[in-house]
């Protein structure tokens, strides 16, 4: 029961991609095809709220809900490897049709064959994972 306020805020998550449209095949058909500004403007909000968000970690001035401070870990520098995966992932997110969070999205509003998309996702990061000490980071 503990964790009830995660499923909850997981379902209204759940209904805003839906009801913004962020879930659907042709938006996002539209988006790669530079035709709306729907899904950009979506994306660059929540780019510009993580980057507050980080900011504010940074400078200390959020807390975790016991009072600890927030420790934000400096990431490598590295444009290659960020190129080749973002390229992958956008080539798997235009191929499918949907990024991670909507996945999930689409099976509770019954798309049974997103399931295989799903599948696809999870073996990629399993693969990853058996083979991320021998790739370039």
């Amino acid at each position: 029961m503990k964790y009830i306020k995660f499923f909850l805020v997981g379902i209204i998550f759940g209904i805003v991609m839906s009801k913004a449209e962020v879930i659907s095949w042709y938006r996002i058909y539209e988006m790669f095809k530079f035709q709306s500004f729907h899904m950009y403007g979506i994306i660059g909000s929540a780019v510009l709220l993580g980057m507050i968000s980080m900011l504010l970690f940074k400078k200390k001035m959020v807390k975790t809900f016991e009072g600890e401070e927030i420790h934000v870990t400096p990431k490598k520098e590295g444009l290659y490897r960020n190129l080749l995966g973002g390229i992958l992932f956008g080539l798997g997110w235009a191929l499918a049709g949907a990024c991670p969070g909507p996945m999930f999205v689409l099976i509770g509003k019954g798309v049974i064959s997103i399931l295989v998309v799903i599948f696809g996702a999870t073996l990629g990061a399993f693969f990853y994972g058996v083979y991320k000490d021998k790739l370039p980071h």
